[in-house]
């Protein structure tokens, strides 16, 4: 066992989480203190308390040295520090309070408006360059058509707490998670993997104050949780409708189609996997192609009107500002990576479920760190792919069925 293995088992799991809680305060209290952006301070505001509460609890587990509750003190959190601090802050937006939503939000409910008005999602370079400049990024919609499903309520409904689009990726997210906890045996790996998919703060704070990654993120590791428990046609829908909301998807689509292949089950995956991100882009692809290519092709990657504000201190980003050519040279680096990870997969195809975890996580985190746009946030991606990876591995090991401990099995069969 290694070294990180043994912290993070250290006093039945209660360590780490202490540790976890502990810095997660910290963080949110730093936060609410000093951040720039008002929905970020608004989310630490509330969650730091949380964060907090959930550290005397542990702090008393160890005390006593009883590791109880660990899964329902999870949950107990996510909805503490992600759930609540969302709700507050859509009814204050509802109720005509400014800076209670990050860009993305307006961007994906402008995305649902348009689509129901126009058939597509998505505004033509001409009709961007036609707004103020103030308003050019916003005009932007750097995302997938399924997308704007998240937007159709605001559309049809007004301006409501209820239609705020956090609240639908939330819904998402929930549903995807307790369904891939489900499938999975009860252990120590399965409550750290749930914890690094809701509380860990990059991801709390995501879904308080933006989200849109976070139902991406959740339909991912359903996806790969389905085919631990070898539900492959169920796996190729679930990983389909996140390819139609998000590109980052499309990544994790490539392993797991690979991974379908090499056991025998790319017919059952395939056709999910591939025909629903198809399903969605060809009907906003057939109302105005241009549009689509502007907005989740050349903008991403610098060819828009406006530049795109990800930009993260990481070495893509570094390379790109300050080596000459720069862009190209991240570029090339990110195109290499690329091309090393598909050789390793092609020569040693994962086998299961929680090696395609380590491919998807591994490959992730490179292509963020290389990017020359990118967003601190999008590691959420790679680090809870990397920790469920232990809890998709005891699908292979244990029992479906194995009980929680008293305490956790309400929450775990929900």
């Amino acid at each position: 066992m290694t070294l990180l293995a043994r912290l993070d088992k250290a006093l039945g799991g209660l360590a780490a989480d202490a540790a976890l809680y502990g810095l997660a305060a910290v963080f949110a209290l730093v936060t609410a203190l000093t951040s720039t952006l008002l929905p970020h301070r608004a989310w630490g505001a509330v969650a730091a308390w949380c964060y907090f509460g959930a550290f005397l609890v542990v702090a008393g587990q160890l005390v006593l040295g009883r590791p109880r509750w660990r899964m329902a003190l999870a949950w107990a959190v996510w909805a503490g520090t992600a759930l609540v601090p969302l709700l507050v802050e859509a009814v204050q937006r509802a109720g005509g309070h400014a800076g209670r939503a990050q860009e993305e939000v307006l961007v994906v409910e402008h995305m649902g408006e348009r689509l129901a008005s126009t058939g597509t999602p998505y505004l033509g370079s001409e009709a961007i360059a036609a707004l103020p400049p103030a308003e050019q990024l916003l005009g932007y919609a750097p995302y997938q058509p399924g997308m704007a499903v998240f937007g159709l309520p605001r559309a049809a409904f007004g301006d409501v707490w209820w239609t705020d689009a956090r609240i639908w990726f939330a819904a998402a997210t929930a549903a995807a998670l307790i369904a891939a906890v489900r499938m999975l045996p009860y252990g120590g790996s399965l409550v750290r993997a749930v914890q690094f998919a809701t509380v860990l703060p990059v991801c709390a704070l995501t879904l308080a104050t933006g989200g849109d990654d976070l139902p991406v993120l959740a339909l991912a590791l359903l996806a790969l949780a389905c085919c631990a428990a070898g539900r492959y046609g169920a796996a190729g829908l679930v990983v389909g409708a996140a390819a139609a909301l998000k590109l980052f998807a499309l990544p994790i689509v490539v392993v797991l189609a690979v991974l379908a292949l090499t056991t025998g089950n790319g017919r059952r995956f395939l056709p999910g996997a591939l025909g629903l991100p198809v399903l969605a882009l060809l009907p906003a692809f057939l109302v105005d192609g241009d549009a689509f290519v502007e907005n989740v092709i050349r903008f991403p990657l610098g060819h828009g009107l406006v530049t795109s504000p990800a930009q993260s201190p990481f070495p893509g980003y570094l390379i790109a500002q300050a080596v000459p050519g720069g862009r190209y040279v991240a570029a090339g680096l990110l195109l290499a990576v690329a091309a090393a990870v598909a050789v390793v997969l092609m020569r040693r195809p994962p086998r299961t479920a929680s090696t395609a975890a380590l491919f998807c996580g591994y490959g992730l985190l490179a292509a963020i760190l290389l990017m020359p746009t990118t967003r601190f946030g999008y590691l959420l991606y790679p680090l809870a792919l990397l920790v469920w990876a232990p809890a998709l591995g005891a699908a292979l090991s244990r029992p479906t069925g194995t009980s929680a401990p008293r305490g956790d099995t309400a929450l775990y069969r929900l």
